[in-house]
């Protein structure tokens, strides 16, 4: 895994919680976590993180992960609003996930291994995802698909009822979309 990811999760429990408590997860999971953004990491790394972070906070590790991936997305949106500006909505920026910014990811970090998406629906207001990754970090996905409608003002409800977790070879993300002026806190931990 690309250190970058390991630097938007540093920033994201330093933020909330201060750099003791990020400290403190890199000892209770035995990691070093010296990261650079274009460091390649082993990805068992993040899931001891999320580990120790979820017994340290008493937070479920999926509720956690969201919650990073939900965070991490804003800050991706604050460092590369390039990607961000062209869209006026959520739905149409998850489809240039595959055929923009991945290539991009790739140009910069040859390297690296994002996840793949398929995508479905012919409603504009819901948007069925496939996901596929080795990593299984289907919650980091669901996570930054509620950051990235936190950015566009829109509420998500995200069913998951397919995944890779419970067996299957995939993990399906039906997302429904709904403008409005301010976005909940879905994860419920953070902000």
């Amino acid at each position: 895994m690309k250190g970058i990811i390991f630097n938007l999760v540093e920033e994201t429990v330093s933020t909330e919680y201060g750099d003791d408590t990020w400290d403190s997860l890199l000892e209770a999971a035995d990691v070093e976590g010296s990261y650079t953004s274009l460091g390649n990491y082993d990805d068992a790394e993040i899931h001891r993180l999320v580990d120790a972070g979820s017994e340290a906070l008493d937070v479920p590790a999926k509720d956690l992960t969201e919650w990073l991936g939900r965070d991490a997305l804003l800050r991706l949106a604050a460092r590369y609003p390039h990607f961000f500006a062209p869209h006026a909505s959520t739905r149409p920026f998850l489809l240039t996930l595959n055929d923009v910014i991945h290539p991009e990811v790739r140009k910069v970090h040859p390297d690296s291994q994002p996840p793949d998406f398929d995508f479905s629906g012919a409603d504009p207001r819901v948007l069925v995802m496939t996901y596929r990754s080795a990593r299984r970090l289907c919650a980091l996905a669901e996570g930054m698909v509620r950051g990235a409608a936190e950015f566009y003002g829109e509420q998500v409800a995200v069913t998951h009822d397919v995944c890779m977790l419970h067996g299957a070879d995939r993990c399906e993300l039906t997302c429904t979309f709904e403008p409005t002026g301010e976005a909940d806190d879905a994860a419920g931990v953070g902000r």
